[in-house]
């Protein structure tokens, strides 16, 4: 007789239990299923086990811990590594920079010579607001010592009426007592006249009829008389007839060289003579007097109302020349006899002439050619 077969009943389950111990961190580690090697199972057996089934392998949180002191180590030789490289790198920088600025401070002035610098930049500076301040400062020192001249001459011939019979305005200024530094074409105004050189060649006779002079601030003209006469520039002295009457005015200093091209100058006059006067005068002047700008009675009425007043211009010597100074100061016609002023305030030549359409071509005399005329001047009074 035949058995049924006998299946073998499977052996009952055992449930284990699965805890992981972590390694000196606050991370857990995945289970075994995650094929972790860094955690340590135990297996709890079912109740009623025997002791014996409680024995297993050793927990390995030792192990797990020199691995985290390796990658700790690892990475704080990485660390050192890195700043070492770091620091090197600064190092070379900061050679670099040395080799870079150590010429530059071996090239800096001394403290010597730093301070001259710094006093002779002070002394452009200052050169620069004189140069600037210079029409200004000469006019408000020496303008009384300036003066309009105007006179009225004749050329004809004796027992005859005057063939020539002309008005000249010019300008003057104080280089001695009692004498007046002007050009030869304002005192002689027949010099450089081509008509009039004509007559004289035919016999025909040259005289002033009259000169004065008006000086800023006094209400009343000074007579004129000739003094000297150069017979090779264009200059000329003229003498107060009665200096007494004359206001007290300040000698304009003269230079001792003409200076140099590219020196800055300032020339003052009155160019255009009256008619320059009467058109900066006020409106009521103006419209008084701006037909009569050529006659001594609106010199005299603007005289009376202290309008006498010279116009200064600034400009920069282009060339010395002999005795000829050539610079772009503008002028016109009534400034002829005027001085010519350097930065510091001394007179370098007489202004006397220009060159139309062209505004640096004005011309002047040194004041080099004044200076025999002035001493013939002082012999002769003795």
């Amino acid at each position: 007789m035949s058995l049924p077969p006998i299946s073998a009943s499977p052996p009952p389950s055992r449930k284990t239990e699965t805890k992981t111990i972590t390694a000196g961190d606050n991370r857990q580690y995945p289970s075994e299923e995650a094929n972790s090697t860094h955690m340590a199972e135990v297996q709890m057996p079912e109740p009623g086990a025997p002791d014996s089934q409680l024995s297993g392998p050793p927990l390995s949180a030792n192990a797990a811990i020199d691995s985290a002191h390796g990658v700790s180590e690892v990475s704080e030789t990485w660390q050192l590594m890195m700043q070492g490289v770091l620091g090197f790198v600064l190092l070379l920088g900061a050679i670099a920079m040395f080799h870079y600025y150590a010429p530059l401070t071996s090239q800096s002035p001394a403290p010597g010579d730093l301070q001259r610098e710094v006093h002779d930049l002070n002394s452009q500076v200052a050169e620069l607001q004189q140069e600037r301040a210079m029409p200004a400062t000469v006019l408000n020192r020496y303008r009384n010592s300036i003066g309009y001249i105007y006179g009225v001459y004749q050329v004809g011939f004796a027992d005859q009426k005057p063939t020539v019979r002309a008005r000249v305005s010019g300008t003057g200024f104080l280089v001695a007592d009692g004498l007046l530094a002007t050009n030869r074409h304002v005192a002689q105004p027949w010099f450089g006249d081509p008509e009039a050189e004509a007559l004289i060649r035919r016999g025909a006779n040259a005289t002033l009829e009259s000169v004065v002079v008006f000086f800023p601030g006094s209400p009343t003209p000074v007579s004129l008389a000739p003094s000297e006469v150069s017979s090779t520039s264009d200059l000329a002295l003229l003498r107060m007839v009665n200096a007494a009457t004359a206001p007290r005015l300040t000698v304009l200093p003269l230079a001792k060289s003409p200076g140099t091209p590219g020196d800055v100058v300032t020339v003052v006059g009155y160019p255009m003579g009256i008619a320059g006067m009467v058109a900066k005068s006020p409106n009521g002047i103006y419209e008084k007097l701006a037909y009569r700008h050529n006659d001594i009675t609106a010199a005299s009425e603007l005289a009376a109302l202290s309008l006498i007043r010279p116009s200064a211009t600034y400009g920069h010597l282009g060339d010395v020349v002999g005795d000829k100074l050539i610079y772009d100061a503008p002028t016109a016609h009534g400034g002829s006899g005027g001085p010519v002023f350097n930065s510091k305030g001394e007179v370098i030549g007489i202004n006397s002439a220009y060159m139309d359409g062209f505004s640096g071509g004005t011309l002047g005399i040194s004041v080099d050619s004044l200076r025999p005329l002035i001493k013939a001047a002082r012999k002769q009074a003795q």
